[in-house]
Formats: C-alpha cells, sequence, structure tokens
C-alpha cells in the first residue's frame, strides 16, 4: 500500500529530522513544501530509500514500516483482565532484595502492574518512610493533600474513613482529583489485628462485565459527568468525571468509583433514574466473590497498585488491633517508562552475551585466546586488581567494536578503528566512563610504546601487527597530547589488562559473572 507523503516525511530518521539522542524531530510540520512528493524510491538491504522533490534524502527500514499500530497500554487492549481465580497458584510477587539487584526480575513486577494492575514486593524493610524508596525505584511520588506520605491507621480525628476501623468497599482513591493519582503504594509496617485484609478487583473486568450485559447501562455510566468532591478543614476538591472513561477507540481506559467521594449529582429525572440504574447495576458487579480477590499484608509486604484500573477494599477490624500501612502516590507512566528502559537494558545485555557466546567465542584474531576469552581475563584482572566498576566494564567491553566481522579486516592490514565504533556503541546505554577508556584503548598501546622502556618488546606477534596498521608508535608531542587527556590514566589501565589477557590457560568467569555489574552501570 502506498504510504503518504508527508507521513513518510514526518516519520524520517535521520540526524537531520531528529535528535538522535531522544528521538524529537527538528523541524515543524508547516515547514514542509506545500507540493511535497517522492522523486525516487528504492529498496535494498532491508531499507527503503526516498529522494524527495525538495531534495531531501531519508532512509526508513522495512520491517518498521511494516508494524502493525501500536497504543500506550492504557486501555484494556493492554491488559490482562482477569477475575480472582486466575490467581490461584499465586499473585504476582517478589522479593526486595532480588527486585533491587535483578534487572530482569525488577522488569517482571513493574510488567505485572502494567499487566494485571498490581504487585507485591516481600521482605521491604518495615520501617517508616520505605514506601518512598519504593516508589522512587521507579518513578516520582506524588503528593497530594495527604502529604507525600500518609498512614493508614486508626486515628483520633480522621478525616477519611481509611483512618478507621471501618470495612472500606471497593474503590478508587482520589477519584475528586485532576490528574488523579494513577498509582498508589501500601506498605505494610504492622498487621496483628484480627481482621483488616485487602482486596482487590479488576475494574476493567467489571466494566467489561457491564458492558456485555448491560450495554445501554454501560453507555450511560461511560457519557454521564460524575462530580467526585473532597471537603476539610484545608482543602476542597472536584473532578467532574464518567464513572467508566474511554479513549477515542471506544476501549475501557480508566475507572473511577468512590461510592463515598460523589457528590450531588443534578440532572433531568429520567437520566437520575438512568444513571442510578446503571449505577447500583455496576457497584453489585464489582461486588461480585468471583471478583474479589483477597489477601492478608504482613509486615515488609509493599503492594504496587493502578488507581485508575484497579479497586481496592478493607475488611474490617478490631479497633483495639494494630494495623499501620505507610502509602504514597506515583504516576503510572514513569513505572511504563522505567519498564521500558529496564526491557531495553535487558535486551542490549543479551545482545552482548550473544555476542560473547557466539561470534566472540570463535574468533581469535591471531591470538592464543578467542576475543571472548581475551575480553573475560580482562574484565577479570581488572576486578582482581580492585578497579572500580566502571573500568572492570571498560576492561571487559574494550574490543567490542571488533565484532560484527570487523576485526577481521584489522588482521587483513584495515584499520577497523574498533576502538571508535566500541566506544559509539556501547554509548547508547553506557556513560563516558565506560566508553573513553574503550575509545582511547588504541591510542594507549601506540603511547605506552613510546614512553614505556620495554613495552613494545612484550607485545604478542598480532598486538605487533596490529600496532602497525593502527598508526606505530606516538611522537613525543603526540604522546604529551595523549597523557594530558581527563581519561588517560584509565585508558593506560585497560590496556595493561588487554596485553596481559592471553592466556590460553587462564581460568576465566562467563560473561554471566559480569552481568549485574553491567546492569548497575548502565544509564
Amino acid at each position: 500500500m502506498p504510504l503518504p507523503p508527508y507521513w513518510l516525511r514526518d516519520n524520517c530518521p535521520c540526524g537531520e529530522c531528529r535528535d538522535p539522542r531522544n528521538g524529537q524531530k527538528l523541524f515543524q510540520i508547516t515547514d514542509l513544501p506545500e507540493d511535497l512528493t517522492i522523486d525516487e524510491r528504492t529498496e535494498a538491504d532491508g531499507h527503503l530509500a526516498v529522494l524527495w522533490s525538495d531534495g531531501h534524502r531519508s532512509r526508513y527500514p522495512l520491517d518498521w514500516l511494516a508494524q502493525e499500530p501500536s497504543g500506550d497500554g492504557r486501555s484494556e487492549a493492554g491488559k490482562r483482565l482477569w477475575q480472582a481465580a486466575d490467581f490461584a497458584a499465586g499473585i504476582p510477587e517478589a522479593d526486595w532484595d532480588a527486585y533491587l539487584g535483578d534487572p530482569v526480575e525488577q522488569a517482571a513486577v513493574l510488567g505485572a502492574v502494567l499487566r494485571s494492575g498490581f504487585a507485591v514486593l516481600r521482605g521491604v524493610p518495615p520501617v517508616e518512610g520505605q514506601v518512598l524508596a519504593v516508589a522512587r525505584t521507579f518513578g516520582y511520588v506524588r503528593e497530594t493533600n495527604y502529604g507525600e506520605l500518609f498512614d493508614v491507621r486508626v486515628e483520633a480525628d480522621p478525616n477519611n474513613l481509611a483512618f478507621t476501623s471501618a470495612a472500606i468497599a471497593p474503590h478508587s482513591d482520589n477519584p475528586y482529583r485532576d490528574p488523579v493519582p494513577t498509582l498508589q503504594l501500601l506498605h505494610c509496617l504492622d498487621n496483628s489485628a484480627v481482621g483488616g485484609d485487602s482486596g482487590l478487583v479488576d475494574g476493567f473486568r467489571a466494566a467489561a462485565a457491564l458492558r456485555e450485559e448491560a450495554p445501554e447501562d454501560f453507555a450511560v455510566l461511560t457519557r454521564t459527568l460524575v462530580p467526585f468532591v473532597f471537603r476539610d478543614r484545608g482543602t476542597e476538591l472536584r473532578a467532574d468525571r464518567p464513572l467508566i472513561g474511554l479513549d477515542a477507540l471506544g476501549r475501557i481506559r480508566e475507572v473511577r468509583f468512590n461510592n463515598r467521594s460523589i457528590g450531588t449529582l443534578r440532572l433531568p429525572a429520567a437520566e437520575l433514574d438512568a444513571f442510578y440504574a446503571a449505577y447500583r447495576r455496576f457497584a453489585a458487579i464489582t461486588l461480585r466473590p468471583e471478583l474479589q480477590l483477597e489477601f492478608r499484608l504482613g509486615p515488609g509486604d509493599c503492594l504496587i497498585f493502578d488507581n485508575v484500573r484497579l479497586l481496592h477494599a478493607r475488611t474490617a477490624f478490631e479497633q483495639n488491633g494494630s494495623r499501620h500501612l505507610q502509602g504514597c502516590y506515583a504516576d503510572l507512566d514513569s513505572l511504563a517508562s522505567a519498564f521500558a528502559v529496564l526491557n531495553r537494558r535487558i535486551a542490549a545485555l543479551d545482545t552482548i552475551a550473544e555476542y560473547f557466546e557466539g561470534e566472540g567465542a570463535a574468533e581469535y584474531l591471531g591470538e592464543a585466546v578467542t576475543m571472548a576469552g581475551h575480553m573475560l581475563q580482562a574484565g577479570a584482572l581488572a576486578e582482581a586488581a580492585g578497579a572500580p566498576p566502571h573500568l572492570v566494564a571498560a576492561a571487559l567491553l574494550h574490543d567490542v567494536g571488533h565484532f560484527g566481522g570487523t576485526g577481521l579486516d584489522l588482521m587483513e592490514g584495515r584499520d577497523n578503528r574498533h576502538s571508535d565504533a566500541g566506544a559509539d556503541w556501547l554509548a547508547q546505554w553506557f556513560g563516558p566512563e565506560v566508553t573513553g577508556p574503550v575509545r582511547l584503548h588504541v591510542a594507549a598501546k601506540r603511547y605506552l610504546c613510546t614512553v614505556e622502556a620495554g613495552y613494545r618488546a612484550r607485545l604478542s606477534e598480532a598486538s605487533e601487527f596490529t600496532l602497525q596498521v593502527q598508526g606505530g608508535p606516538m611522537t613525543d608531542e603526540q604522546a604529551a597530547a595523549f597523557a594530558a587527556l581527563p581519561g588517560a590514566a584509565d585508558a593506560v589501565a585497560v590496556r595493561r589488562w588487554d596485553e596481559e589477557a592471553k592466556d590460553a590457560d587462564a581460568a576465566t568467569p562467563g560473561f554471566g559473572h559480569f552481568r549485574p555489574l553491567l546492569a548497575a552501570l548502565m544509564g
């Protein structure tokens, strides 16, 4: 199917049209000519090349052009709608220490919140304020009239039913806010009371059931603006929103449901009758036992849930019992961002691991060890020397620029500039403290051959050959200029481990040993 020219040009990925760091466009749509046309188009090497009528050239990956439309994942189309029985084998949960230490575990937790609407972290230290630290692992704390942090416990003068021992039916928090906090966290510090169990209902599933069973009632609740109101001595808030919010395609995107906070709805009598009939039917659906997932939070458990999708509830508890949760609000878009970045980093680590296990394990480049063995040895030597993490990473990754078959070019006498290529590739995920020594490690060899007596004589035969291809020893002036560079000392350290890491009999750890260190350095 022919692609509209303005769409195609608006999505040109070149550096003139988009900032390579963040993908933002560098032109306005009105900057494009009124009579924009395609002069030439060719397909080769998996890309579509376009010459435009104004002389601009664009190049698009064919697999990108073939992608299906996708949304932001916020509507029901991007969710796993559930009922209680779906968690018979257990709810989404993870250990706090594992969550902090393993990007894969963290991504699993955040993914569960995005798909199923919630997850529980176990073993979070039950100390006051810790819930804020949990929120900051994926985003920012959203401060409200309840403060940055709020306590859910029996208060002497409560301004909210949550601060009593009464049972609370399934509901959304803060529906009177615009925008409503999209995430809520509840961290249990104490729960020795009789009762006080937690409950969740998938509001999207309940709304979908209403749509299936009573489509006219569903339509009423999607179009009726309901006044949600909260007032106390220092606050007055109001937001008029439907109980069930839809996106432009008619898909469920938001549920606001809180009987305690609905103000007075003023409509003609017939519309009020229709609304209350639909409202009561929807409320009854949310109370169906098969939709209510109940569990108990113990000290150290932290529940993270989607406040514009899930309805949360609580059973009553003995007022003289001890039940203390601390909570805060956060934003779902920050969590989704953290999830996407984690997945990018995991994919990057997987790609690097594949190089070590595939091409890197097969090519020797004139040495007694494979490329992978050489790089792993260099990383292990840096680690054994007590080097900081960024230098261990640089030693481990210093020759990634050889991957993709270009290492053979160097051994055939053509400088593949692998130090620059490797540093540029790694810069997608690592900062200059890692990429700097990688970029300078070839120059460091040339430098050491000039300033250190006997260094060149210790080079392996392959390293002596590549030295000549890469420009030979530096002049005295070049060596002085190199020594003045901010990262010269780190590059020299990596170079020494590079030359030492060629022992065919050395026992070295696998790539998995270094993976947590690399994950921690990615930024």
